[in-house]
């Protein structure tokens, strides 16, 4: 009995895969491809529509939460605030977007969809579901919900690095001497 218990363990030891010792299991590489793979579905339903990646989260974003100022939309997407106006520039430009001055505070912007940006969500937020559930099609409705909720976990105990150019090196700084000397190679 206890030969077979040390076989069941050497077995389950050697099929789990330690993190980190293959480079791309590690979760940073793991995390990047599903990124992109995120990304381009939901490309393929929104760029038809004129819409550039996050774009169609932020008319998600509006519909959940009509009357977002500007500021506020930038936090809740983790977005500095220069990307964020460019963004609501653009869906004002497509006038799926309408953007008005608060009566409370005259520097903020409250933002609204436009009928046009209600009937474009409407129409395309099942298609961006349908998306998500195609990415995800590998995996057992209950390991949908398992993988939904280990990332909801590790983004929750992450908050402070959840903040636009978080791990970007700041422009001018140099960058450190060893990488310095290979380059000079």
């Amino acid at each position: 009995m206890i030969r077979l218990l040390n076989i069941m363990t050497r077995a389950r030891k050697a099929s789990t895969p330690k993190v980190g010792a293959d480079a791309a299991l590690s979760p940073i590489a793991l995390g990047r491809r599903f990124y992109q793979i995120a990304v381009a579905r939901t490309a393929e339903v929104n760029e038809p529509h004129g819409l550039r990646p996050l774009e169609f989260g932020v008319l998600v974003r509006l519909h959940d939460t009509p009357g977002l100022d500007q500021n506020s939309l930038a936090e809740r997407m983790a977005l500095d605030r220069t990307t964020a106006g460019a963004m609501v520039q653009h869906l004002e430009e497509l006038g799926l977007v309408e953007r008005t001055v608060n009566g409370r505070d005259r520097r903020a912007r409250v933002l609204r969809l436009s009928p046009a940006g209600r009937a474009l969500h409407d129409r395309q937020r099942p298609a961006a579901v349908a998306a998500q559930l195609r990415m995800l099609e590998v995996l057992s409705p209950a390991e949908r919900a398992s993988l939904i909720d280990m990332l909801a976990r590790v983004v929750e105990a992450n908050q402070a690095y959840v903040r636009p150019g978080a791990g970007r090196r700041p422009r001018n700084a140099r960058r450190p001497a060893s990488l310095e000397s290979t380059r000079a190679k």
